[in-house]
């Protein structure tokens, strides 16, 4: 068993409390209505250490590294049912995530409306979905016998990850990335 240290558990509960700074400011006076200062006054941190714990901005203060959502992804293509097929996996993941999910508790849907309505949020969130995408291209190439390598398996990953950007602000989100997923397992056919 390992022992988080102090200093560890410091810094993960200063994380914390500039992330929920962050989200309650964001949220009652919208993303451009709030600066890093204001976080760091309401998180009780001085600007120097909001800085040092989040080097990203503002931005970055509302999402995690990133890495939950890499190993989630792996995961879904790694640990899919039986005959499920790789893509159905991912169609199934992304589904229940972001703009895409139907049945989310108020909470998540505000923090959802804020990333959607907000560029800068939209382009952070962009980010790291592409940051996974060597990643998913490993968990696919290892599933298909492939080598990761392969720049069909690795344009795959790249255009279900973009899904998300290309078709969230849609009047539909989740027709439209269920009509992406078919085009993807299909291919396109032509006119």
């Amino acid at each position: 068993m390992t022992t988080v240290g102090r200093r560890e558990r410091k810094k993960v509960q200063t994380r914390q409390a500039l992330a929920d700074a962050a989200l309650r400011l964001f949220l009652e006076r919208g993303y451009d209505g709030v600066t890093v200062a204001q976080i760091a006054d309401a998180a009780d941190v001085s600007l120097a250490t909001l800085f040092k714990h989040v080097p990203d901005g503002k931005e970055a203060l509302i999402f995690d590294d990133g890495a939950q959502r890499r190993e989630a992804l792996t995961a879904t293509v790694r640990d899919r049912p039986a005959g499920t097929s790789i893509l159905d996996a991912l169609r199934a993941f992304m589904s229940g995530r972001g703009v895409f999910a139907t049945e989310l508790s108020p909470e998540l849907r505000r923090y959802r409306d804020l990333i959607v309505a907000t560029p800068a949020l939209r382009d952070y969130q962009r980010k790291l979905w592409a940051a996974s995408e060597g990643a998913l291209a490993e968990a696919i190439a290892a599933e298909a016998g492939r080598d990761a390598a392969d720049p069909a398996l690795r344009a795959l990953a790249r255009y279900v990850l973009e899904i998300p950007d290309v078709v969230g602000m849609g009047p539909d989100p989740l027709a439209a990335m269920n009509a992406v997923f078919d085009l993807l397992a299909e291919g396109w056919s032509g006119p």
